[in-house]
């Protein structure tokens, strides 16, 4: 194929007339305007693609040179993205940032107001999702080659607001005025199909082959984003599918005759596919969407990377060689029988040499302790959806389950337990084990979950295959999360290092713990968290309409609202400090506000309940007078990473308060050391390596161990015993229970109430004494000693530089992905027929 010509080397200077040239032709050409008539989003329009195509021009250049090298290239499979704004991010990896905020001022505009107009792409939830660009961002800075793939939602997961203190579900239409950072693809379509039937047909040597005959057909339609690396001339892309329909599924005929929806019944149909992040599963039309949006993301892929992968190369052999594909988490494990299928029913390769090659290429991340967590389907719902890939995964089974039982004879528990397929109370197909059986590697995201993951959930499998076992620790791109999130922290650092080379080299933090001593700096490090503070309790009033004060401790817990984070357990210590407050109002409290950021996913009735307990309290709380000033509750609506950026760099305590045992790591944590915060934490998920890095002194424990707290439900936990024999748990649960947080209505928040005093699945009354004085022992007194607590805060963010994100890619690349970087030399552009 030939090599299309090099575009002209343009769109890339970096001095202020070139960029102001540069912005004045985006403005014409990219938005038919000009600077008397345009609009504040035609100015940020303007700005992005300004900074878009020096990302481009960059990007040409990596293509050329992965191009060139053919290297083994990784691929990221995630359902979920949480990319956060991308504007100030790539103005940063530019070096356009200070060009950016002279040449706009020009029209009239701060950076800041474009900023604010830069919507962040409704493309993950929670931290599976942040995680995943985290990973890109390291991948990109470290020159790796690399293809990350999603899905591109219309919607997203939602945007929350309150009512009367309840999660409402909104829309989230973040693409509303288009997205300057993707590039759409309409001319790459990829046919995708779902039901039918199989038949087998005569291959060429005259054999027998099975064929899928779809009874419906979706394309799904490619754009990238790009994904710069931090001081590199690297850029890879994030490659989104979203589901079209085609010009067949409009009925002109019913159209024309006044039957409007129903000519658009099979268009809404197929477009449904990717609206929303994780349609509700409390219905079974809901469910078969999840699996239908899964099974549509890795099919669009693999027929995507199988197409990069032939343009180099022609051996089959070679594909684990050049390719390797990362499962993040269950969602997309239907890409293993997808594979198989594409080579074995679609290229003609046999099953054994198909499956070999199969088994080389999948690694798969397990970010779950949680049995239920581990996702599984109906075998009807699958096998009416997939047929083929049911007859796969069935022949797999058989293959698989021959050689355990070859392994452990006579063991029929072990091979009901192992088998792709659970049989009782219902079949379904078990995706994790699925994960497992296809993959070449297994890896946990933290020491204590790895361990525990091949001890207890995949046990039977890391007994038959204890090689496949390994732990990759989560990590965080210190760019995201403290130059951006931070930029007072991050010039403090700077300036006492000297440099910025710490962003990428982020262990050089523990070069200020020799400064942790130093009048002058714990007074400038004080001074920051204070206009930090300041810029939080801006936005809590302009979110909420409560007003804190950036005076008192920064008490925070932010992440997905799940019962195993207990939440509860949090707003169970805001109830205690209440009573002590009305039954003496001259009781001594460490001044504090506790604030709160979550959702609940919309079919997830007690996690909703539990949002709506806490604006509960909090109303009550803040409107008391009798504790103003001593506490207050605030819970930040709409938790995103934007939001994340500016409670990481203002929190006093981080409360990581997960019974052991049930987390998989946690990153949020990670983030709010990075920023000076103190933890409050169990020795669950990566809370263990955080305590063991910034040391015991500097961490707040409590709570049961993950074998204590096994020991304690297998030794016939009685909840009502702990709640009866702690008379301040007793009267906080009492409180909850009496109407006095929901006026007056006993029945408000019974069935919270009920499940913990009844079955109390995360042990939340087991640690309730342990974390009261925690926080009553060694939190309140370490804060009221400021030059300790500033000390503290140092050695936090000086021993977190193991958590970025570039040490847990180079864990992935040396240990999992065998894989090795290609430098993008600078200079002039070029693109291959290849494309992007």
């Amino acid at each position: 194929m030939a090599i299309r010509p090099e575009p002209q080397a343009r769109w890339v200077g970096n001095t202020l007339s070139e960029f102001e040239r540069d912005l004045a032709d985006n403005l014409c050409y990219e938005r038919g305007t000009t600077a008397e008539s345009a609009s504040a989003q035609d100015a940020y329009w303007t700005l992005a693609v300004t900074v878009r195509d020096r990302l481009a021009d960059r990007r040409a250049r990596t293509a050329r040179a992965n191009h060139d090298a053919n290297p083994k290239f990784v691929y990221y499979l995630s359902a979920e993205y949480m990319l956060g704004r991308q504007l100030r991010q790539n103005a940063l990896y530019t070096g356009t940032a200070d060009l950016a905020r002279r040449a706009v001022a020009a029209y009239g505009y701060s950076a800041g107001e474009l900023d604010d107009l830069d919507a962040e792409p409704g493309l993950g939830n929670g931290g599976l999702g942040r995680l995943a660009a985290c990973l890109l961002d390291s991948l990109a800075t470290l020159d790796m080659p690399a293809v990350g793939y999603g899905i591109r939602y219309e919607f997203g997961i939602f945007k929350q607001a309150f009512a009367d203190g309840q999660q409402v579900e909104l829309p989230d239409d973040w693409a509303f005025y288009g997205n300057p950072w993707e590039f759409p693809a309409p001319d790459d379509l990829q046919v995708i199909g779902f039901h039918g039937h199989t038949e087998a047909v005569e291959d060429d040597q005259g054999g027998l082959r099975a064929r899928w005959v779809p009874g419906e057909m979706v394309r799904g339609e490619p754009s990238h984003m790009l994904v710069p690396g931090y001081g590199t001339e690297t850029v890879n892309i994030l490659r989104l599918w979203r589901a079209r329909a085609g010009p067949e599924s409009f009925d002109l005929g019913l159209f024309n005759a006044g039957r409007y929806a129903e000519a658009v019944e099979a268009q809404m149909r197929s477009e449904n596919l990717t609206k929303v992040l994780y349609p509700s599963d409390s219905t079974e039309a809901g469910r078969e969407l999840r699996l239908k949006q899964q099974y549509f993301l890795v099919s669009c892929s693999l027929r995507d990377i199988i197409r990069r992968f032939r343009f180099r190369n022609s051996d089959w052999e070679a594909f684990p060689d050049k390719v390797v594909i990362q499962l993040n988490d269950t969602h997309p494990v239907l890409a293993i029988p997808e594979l198989m299928r594409l080579l074995v029913d679609e290229n003609g390769i046999g099953w054994e040499q198909a499956w070999s090659i199969t088994r080389r290429t999948f690694a798969y991340t397990c970010h779950t302790l949680l049995p239920e967590a581990l996702e599984t389907w109906p075998v009807p719902m699958f096998g009416r959806l997939l047929p083929r890939h049911l007859e796969i995964i069935y022949a797999l089974n058989h293959f698989f389950l021959a050689d355990v039982r070859a392994r452990y004879p006579g063991d029929d528990e072990r091979i009901a337990r192992m088998s792709l397929i659970q049989e009782v109370p219902e079949r379904r197909v078990r995706m994790a084990n699925l994960a497992v059986v296809g993959s070449f590697a297994v890896n946990g995201v933290a020491e204590l979950q790895s361990r525990l993951l091949a001890a207890t959930t995949l046990r039977d499998f890391a007994d038959l295959w204890p090689e496949k076992f390994l732990n990759v620790t989560n990590g965080v791109s210190p760019r995201r999360f403290l130059r951006l999130a931070n930029p007072r922290l991050s010039g403090l650092i700077t300036a006492r290092l000297g440099d910025q080379r710490w962003l990428t080299d982020l262990e050089r933090l523990r070069e200020l713990e020799a400064f942790a001593d130093d009048a002058e700096f714990r007074a400038q490090w004080r001074e920051l968290k204070r206009l930090n503070k300041l810029d939080l309790a801006a936005h809590a009033l302009a979110a909420t309409g409560v007003t804190i004060d950036p005076g008192s401790l920064f008490d925070v817990m932010v992440k997905r609202l799940h019962e195993y984070k207990r939440q509860f357990l949090k707003l169970l210590h805001v109830v205690t400090v209440y009573n002590r407050i009305k039954a003496d109002p001259a009781v001594a409290v460490t001044p504090c506000t506790v604030i709160f950021g979550a959702k609940a996913a919309p079919s997830y009735q007690q996690a909703k309940r539990i949002i709506k307990l806490i604006n509960s309290v909090a109303a009550v709380v803040n409107a008391d007078p009798d504790v103003a000033g001593r506490i207050k509750v605030v819970f930040l609506p709409d938790y995103n990473v934007s939001v994340a950026e500016v409670v990481v760099a203002a929190g006093d305590v981080s409360e990581q308060i997960s019974l052991a045992g049930k987390e998989a790591s946690g990153t949020g944590n990670m983030k709010l050391a990075l920023n000076g915060a103190v933890t409050v934490g169990t020795l669950d998920g990566a809370n263990i390596e955080i305590r063991d890095r910034v040391g015991a002194d500097n961490f707040f424990l409590f709570g049961v161990t993950a074998d204590r707290a096994i020991a304690i439900r297998h030794g016939g936990y009685s909840p009502r015993a702990w709640y009866r024999d702690d008379a301040e748990l007793k009267a906080a649960m009492d409180a909850l229970a009496s109407g006095i947080f929901s006026g007056g209505d006993r029945e408000a928040f019974e069935p919270v109430i009920s499940s913990i005093l009844d079955w109390d699945e995360y042990l939340i009354l087991a640690d309730y004494r342990s974390y009261i004085d925690c926080h009553d022992r060694a939190v309140g007194p370490a804060w009221a000693d400021d030059d300790r607590w500033i000390r503290m805060s140092i050695l936090n963010t000086a021993r977190s530089g193991y958590f970025s994100s570039d040490r847990t890619v180079r864990d992935y690349c040396r240990d999992i992905w065998h894989a090795e970087p290609v430098p993008v030399p600078s200079g002039s552009v070029g693109v291959t027929a290849a494309g992007a």
